[in-house]
């Protein structure tokens, strides 16, 4: 029982909604304070509602970082937005993230449409503090507490940590009465094949730039953990991932020229392996056509979406 003289302790979970490359995934890794999603400057690079937990001595908060709310153009885009507001549903406060250094526009406002629905209270957060003027940063608040009912609306720079705590108290202020819903040590619930898969894509995007963005899919097709020989005690990960494009023509750009472009994605992705698993990892990258997966249910379905 918790004493008179001490508040309750809280704990629940927040939804972070923004339209694409909002900042959503920067800022649930700030909260979070180590990497739970992948972040890049390609918009729609969150697939999945990634869930972030935060370890705060009065509560617990559980971030559900959702990919951005957008008019879809496929079925894959349909059932991101159906993964947002599934979500939204079942969460007990709304973090809607507005970037401070682009104006508010018809995404924004589309979100906002959505979010008059929505039982729990909103908290607007101003995003990319950091990327703006103090000008451009006080006109954005005023036009994003105009899209919607808000609780609180806080300027935020999830890179340089401005107000990431303040954020966090407010969150947790919001949440019920309750105990912690996941145990100490524990981060995020994304299964470690998944967290693979995501670091491989990341490294992709980031070397494929903007011939692949939104046709690119990774699957871990196989994983075996065996004594590493060079290390006594050590663990070698063997891991075997398929990259999926929808056009033959995209094969040859993830390849590369005496496959250097490929290379480089497994060097990248490796070192953000190893870290998430705390041992050596051999990565063997396969590149396979999967044609238009993104229209395909079945394909959808065998690519986890």
């Amino acid at each position: 029982m918790t004493p008179p003289d001490q508040p309750p302790y809280r704990s629940g979970f927040a939804c972070l909604v923004g339209r694409p490359n909002a900042g959503k995934t920067t800022l649930t890794n700030a909260l979070v304070g180590e990497k739970v999603g992948i972040v890049s400057n390609r918009p729609q690079t969150t697939r999945h509602a990634i869930r972030g937990v935060v370890h705060r001595p009065g509560g617990q908060l559980v971030l559900v970082d959702t990919p951005g709310l957008h008019k879809p153009r496929s079925l894959l885009g349909r059932r991101l937005n159906d993964v947002v507001r599934d979500t939204l549903s079942e969460v007990d406060v709304v973090v809607f993230c507005v970037p401070a250094d682009q104006p508010v526009g018809t995404g924004d406002r589309f979100i906002a449409r959505q979010l008059r629905e929505v039982t729990a209270p909103v908290v607007v957060v101003v995003t990319k503090t950091d990327a703006a003027s103090r000008k451009q940063v006080a006109e954005q608040l005023l036009a994003a507490s105009q899209l919607v009912e808000a609780a609180e609306v806080v300027p935020v720079s999830a890179v340089r940590g401005d107000q990431v705590e303040l954020l966090e108290d407010l969150l947790v202020g919001l949440l019920p009465e309750g105990p912690p819903l996941y145990p100490e040590e524990q981060t995020t619930d994304e299964d470690v094949e998944r967290q693979i898969a995501e670091l491989v894509r990341e490294a992709a995007l980031e070397k494929v730039f903007q011939e692949v963005p939104h046709s690119l899919a990774v699957t871990v097709e196989e994983m075996t953990r065996r004594p590493d020989p060079k290390r006594d005690g050590g663990e070698l990960v063997e891991v075997h991932a398929l990259l999926h494009c929808e056009r033959p023509s995209q094969k040859p750009m993830l390849l590369g020229r005496g496959g250097q472009v490929i290379k480089a994605i497994g060097s990248e992705a490796r070192q953000g392996i190893e870290a998430l698993l705390g041992a050596r990892v051999h990565l063997d990258l396969h590149v396979t056509v999967l044609g238009e997966w993104q229209d395909d249910p079945k394909k959808l379905n065998r690519l986890g979406y």
